[in-house]
């Protein structure tokens, strides 16, 4: 197993030309800028992801209550980080940076709904009995017994979603570099 992930990480990753790089970087600073702009709020993205994170629920569900509340967040963030493991073992840069970078937008979103779990404003969807609809992250930190950091621990996922969006856009702009060089 570890031979086939080293002659994985061994192979170079596919060439991208100069203009899809600069229309790229483009791409992302533009989206780093819209959603530092929204300030935590409610991005254009979020209406997938928000379709994710029920079917999430839906799928783990059948894995008992527990998998089922942390499912719709599983699911949010395992299909991007599953998709750039895929564009990694095909070595497809843009591929890899652009689900890299929406698994870590998912992060903002997740952080917005935990920032939320106190005061529950934020309206709640389901795809299940609208009368049993129930605020993921209030049942998840209730029963972690950290309900009172709810603002912090969102905080902390938040700087690390921005982190490693930062990240994903510096490696792109670096593999630019390079391939000039």
């Amino acid at each position: 197993m570890i031979e086939l992930v080293e002659s994985i990480l061994d192979e170079p990753w596919k060439p991208v030309s100069r203009p899809a790089l600069v229309a790229w970087l483009a791409f992302y600073c533009a989206f780093l800028a819209y959603a530092f702009s929204a300030h935590g709020g409610f991005l254009f993205i979020d209406s997938a992801n928000l379709v994710v994170h029920e079917g999430g629920h839906n799928l783990f569900g059948w894995f008992g209550s527990v998998l089922g509340l942390w499912g719709g967040t599983l699911l949010q963030w395992l299909v991007p980080f599953l998709l750039a493991a895929y564009f990694l073992t095909q070595r497809q840069t843009t591929g890899f940076v652009f689900c890299l970078f929406f698994f870590f937008e998912n992060w903002l979103y997740t952080a917005t709904y935990m920032a939320d779990a106190r005061v529950q404003a934020l309206p709640l969807v389901t795809t299940g009995d609208p009368d049993l609809v129930e605020h993921d992250w209030y049942a998840i930190f209730s029963s972690l017994g950290v309900l009172n950091h709810d603002t912090q621990i969102a905080a902390l996922v938040r700087v690390l979603g921005w982190c490693g969006m930062l990240a994903c856009v510096v490696w792109l702009a670096s593999k630019a570099r390079a391939a000039r060089t």
